[in-house]
């Protein structure tokens, strides 16, 4: 298969740019001879065995036509910049004029930092199986967004979202390398092709080509400080690079939004355009390259003013956000680096650079403040089934890397209805399980687990809509009442007591199933995200 014979595809709807679109780029996939960066995929070859597809790739020869191409970072620099964005946000951020505050501070450190490329490399290889079953597409991938892929590959093929249906028990490393990308969907176009089912696997080389990474990144940081180590100054900006073809720069300022008080703030990430691979996300996108260049300053700071660098860093503790003016949830920095420094033995450091070595290695102590964002985000929603036997099944479109997933749901569910564990099954990873949630953010379990709850009450609700006159838990409502033993109690009347056997039986019901929704409405005038819940039930 190559362009001149491939099924009709769109192009994937790149990520962010609606609510489920999660393509890694935005270019069509094999629909013309156009070729946009080194190992862009040309021909798809299919075959009985592995062994018999590499002998007949290596009976393929391709020819080019060579055309001007930016593949140098310093070029696409010299082409000219444009101002970043991050979620829909801008990253230039502006608060007093912090090139003056820098230039009369009597301490000063200006330092420009770089970071290389980094390439998603996760121990199992990328890996899809894709049939059709008439008008059906079925995916087996290991993906952290299997609902955002059903509906991106459903806009690709011209389907309707619920004729693509994608499963992922587990997923392996992620960490935004998990997502979309070219190889499922010319999996899908080959076996549409062919008419029969294709596994697809890149290899190890492959996985460098197809799937995108962390953009190279330039950042000068300035600081400028009073003698007692306050800063009067905070800089941090630079350039980094990224294909014309989606809009993921690596956010390297998102630490030094919230890490320390400064008089004055400065904050930018400007991009420059290089004909290169996608930027997706990795580990920690912005935090990662950004607190090393960040903290690596403070450090020389430290070093000019004969500081050491814990009381700096403890000097310039904000109260509170330093660009939002907002509370902080618990911190407890301060209280961490004095615990830190007792047990590493800190006061037997040596504080001049570069003077202990052992042998060939130089031998030193060092800290480094790390902050992440706590980010709850939208289309959370849970299934719960109730059998007459009190077995409960829960469903949610939700994803397992290692994280805990299934275990901490489970246990909750199981606390909350009190039941066994052995009891509820947790079940996740399937497009047609309800909720939108990816896999990213380390906000998984929160954004799922506020839903759980909630389809939790609905389904106590509709529980007491079941009792009789002469049940127990006649005329009480659900927050009076709780799960324990296997049935719901009214909280502070352990003899009002019924199970969910018993009450299933009255009913002469098999099961219950209920759904719920938990939606996040922004509150403008506290800035924070409000849970309100949307739910449905229904008899079987």
């Amino acid at each position: 298969m190559t362009h001149e014979n491939a099924p009709h595809m769109k192009p994937m709807p790149l990520f962010m740019s609606k609510e489920k679109a999660a393509g890694g780029d935005e270019l069509p996939v094999m629909q013309d001879d156009r070729i946009h960066w080194n190992g862009q995929p040309i021909a798809v070859v299919l075959a009985e065995t592995a062994a018999q597809a590499d002998h007949a790739k290596s009976l393929i020869r391709a020819t080019y036509e060579t055309e001007p191409a930016t593949t140098a970072f310093s070029a696409a620099k010299a082409k000219g910049t444009k101002p970043g964005t991050f979620q829909g946000e801008p990253l230039k951020l502006e608060i007093g004029d912090a090139e003056a505050a820098l230039r009369a501070a009597p301490y000063q450190v200006d330092v420009t930092y770089f970071t290389p490329r980094h390439n998603h490399n996760a121990i199992e290889l990328h890996a899809a199986t894709v049939a059709w079953k008439g008008d059906e597409l079925v995916i087996h991938d290991a993906s952290q967004g299997v609902a955002h892929m059903a509906w991106s590959m459903a806009h690709v093929f011209g389907l309707d979202e619920k004729q693509v249906h994608v499963t992922s028990p587990y997923v392996g490393g992620g960490f935004g390398g998990k997502t979309l990308w070219r190889h499922q969907v010319l999996a899908a176009a080959a076996s549409k092709l062919a008419g029969r089912p294709v596994r697809i696997m890149l290899t190890r080389e492959g996985v460098y080509r197809a799937v995108g990474g962390r953009t190279n990144t330039e950042q000068r940081v300035a600081i400028g400080a009073q003698p007692d180590g306050r800063f009067d100054a905070l800089i941090q900006t630079g350039v980094v690079a990224m294909t014309a073809h989606n809009n993921l720069p690596e956010p390297f300022v998102l630490p030094a939004r919230s890490a320390y008080a400064a008089g004055s703030i400065e904050l930018d990430v400007e991009v420059a355009t290089i004909d290169m691979l996608a930027n997706t996300f990795m580990r920690a996108p912005g935090e990662a390259v950004g607190t090393f260049a960040l903290e690596s300053a403070i450090d020389e700071l430290a070093n000019l003013m004969e500081m050491d660098p814990i009381k700096l860093r403890i000097r310039n503790e904000p109260e509170k956000d330093p660009t939002t003016g907002l509370p902080f949830s618990p911190r407890h920095i301060v209280e961490a680096y004095r615990a830190g420094a007792e047990r590493f033995g800190w006061h037997r450091r040596n504080a001049t650079p570069g003077t202990r070595r052992e042998g060939e290695w130089l031998i030193g102590m060092g800290c480094a403040t790390a902050t992440y964002p706590y980010y709850r985000m939208p289309g959370g929603a849970a299934r719960i089934t109730l059998t007459k036997d009190a077995q409960v099944m829960v469903e949610v479109a939700a994803h397992e890397m290692g994280m805990g997933t299934a275990t901490a749901q489970t246990q909750v569910t199981a606390a909350r209805l009190g039941l066994p564990i052995e009891q509820v099954r947790f079940c996740h990873g399937d497009s047609r399980f309800p909720g939108l949630v990816l896999a990213g953010g380390s906000q998984q379990t929160a954004s799922i687990g506020s839903a759980v709850m909630a389809a939790q009450r609905e389904l106590i609700v509709e529980l007491l809509k079941l009792v009789g006159k002469d049940s127990p838990l006649h005329s009480l409502k659900p927050d009076e009442v709780a799960g324990r033993n296997g049935g719901l109690g009214k909280s502070d009347e352990l003899e009002r007591f019924e199970s969910y056997k018993a009450t299933l039986a009255r009913a002469g019901r098999e099961e219950l199933v209920v759904e719920a929704r938990r939606r996040l409405r922004w509150k403008r005038s506290i800035g924070r995200c409000i849970p309100t819940a949307r739910c449905s039930a229904r008899w079987r």
